[in-house]
């Protein structure tokens, strides 16, 4: 391979050429989104008709990955891709050119990190929102919270956050930021939207290093607008323009909801992530509130129910302790089947001092893994 990427796509491109399971949420998934992705030009895509438990081979995407693999950002910015991606899109009434897509297109720049816990919590910097999730950490370390009021507290300073979010480009001096909140009463505030997708990935390595990932197409397919060629959807992370600081503008970035995280400390470095949207900030500060602050094993903070703000409701999964004093406090409560998808998967990697590790949810499809 004449790219630094190829042995990282090769097991990618095996599946692509030799074809994957398509699984009930898949179909379901498809189903629901079947008269979106036929206008989008994806009506001879093999997965329009496959049925669930078949193998879906999808020859088109497996020569874009190669593509990939051998010329590195030319083989999807340049070449086929390139001139089929301008066509689709100026059929759809868009002016981008080549010129766009040479533009450099990866960010790559410092992290923002927090203490908490004795352990210090890296985010990703802006445009990811992931510097809500150190908003909060910050704010309980210097809260002097006690356990008792974790569920509550967590809850209010998500809402607290989020009405930061327009404001993330400021990134690593939101932290400065004082957060208000009621330790005993709901504010009630709107705060996090319900979108729910994503993919989380996280890896270590023997000589110690962690990643931790996230990557989506935003909506169910994205904007559901297929290049046949070249066997992908594209995606609609645009659709995360607001307004102030976020509004729509040439050249600018719309925060994104992707938040993986790296957490190091004494005994080594854990990468976490969990897909959900607006979830990841509310699922990852659980996890750590738990985890790091209260001294619970990692493996039963992840399995502990959790709770979910979403346009003004509180989703609670069945079986969560504080239930009755989320009520109390004057949180619109909504009891909700333990597992559901709005909770999140976590994933995560690492070492313990020499012991690698890997864990995965028990929510949604998720796997973990140690060779």
């Amino acid at each position: 391979m004449a790219c630094g990427l190829g042995p990282a796509l090769q097991f990618a491109i095996r599946l692509a050429h030799n074809g994957t399971r398509v699984d009930p949420g898949l179909a379901a998934a498809r189903d629901a989104q079947k008269s979106r992705l036929e206008a989008g030009g994806a009506g001879k895509w093999p997965l329009i008709k496959v049925e669930p438990g078949a193998r879906l081979k999808q020859p088109e995407l497996a020569q874009t990955l190669e593509a990939i693999a051998f010329e590195g950002r030319a083989g999807f910015y340049g070449g086929q891709v390139a001139a089929e991606m301008l066509k689709v899109l100026s059929e759809g009434g868009s002016d981008m050119t080549e010129a766009d897509l040479e533009r450099p297109a990866a960010m790559i720049t410092t992290p923002v990190a927090v203490a908490f816990a004795d352990h210090v919590v890296h985010v990703q910097p802006p445009a990811s929102q992931g510097a809500l999730l150190a908003m909060c950490l910050a704010a309980w370390e210097a809260g002097d919270y006690t356990s008792a009021e974790r569920a509550h507290v967590g809850v209010e300073l998500t809402l607290a956050v989020f009405e930061y979010r327009d404001e993330i480009a400021r990134g690593i001096d939101l932290l400065s930021e004082v957060l208000e909140i009621d330790r005993a009463h709901a504010s009630l505030k709107d705060g996090p939207r319900s979108y729910l997708h994503t993919a989380g990935v996280c890896t270590s390595d023997a000589e110690g290093r962690s990643a931790a990932s996230l990557v989506s197409v935003f909506d169910d397919f994205g904007s559901g607008v297929f290049l046949p060629r070249s066997g992908f959807v594209l995606n609609n992370r645009g659709g995360g323009f607001t307004s102030k600081g976020n509004a729509f503008a040439p050249g600018k970035r719309p925060v994104h909801t992707l938040a993986p995280a790296l957490v190091t400390g004494p005994s080594g470095t854990c990468a976490i992530s969990t897909p959900g949207a607006d979830g990841q900030v509310q699922s990852l500060l659980q996890v750590m509130l738990d985890w790091l602050a209260s001294g619970t094993s990692l493996t039963d903070a992840v399995a502990a129910p959790r709770w979910r703000s979403e346009d003004g409701k509180l989703l609670v999964e069945k079986g969560h302790p504080a239930l009755d004093d989320l009520s109390r406090n004057g949180h619109r409560t909504v009891p909700t089947e333990a597992g559901d998808m709005r909770f999140g998967a976590i994933t995560a990697a690492g070492r313990h001092g020499n012991t690698p590790f890997a864990l995965a949810d028990w929510r949604r499809t998720t796997w973990a893994g140690v060779a």
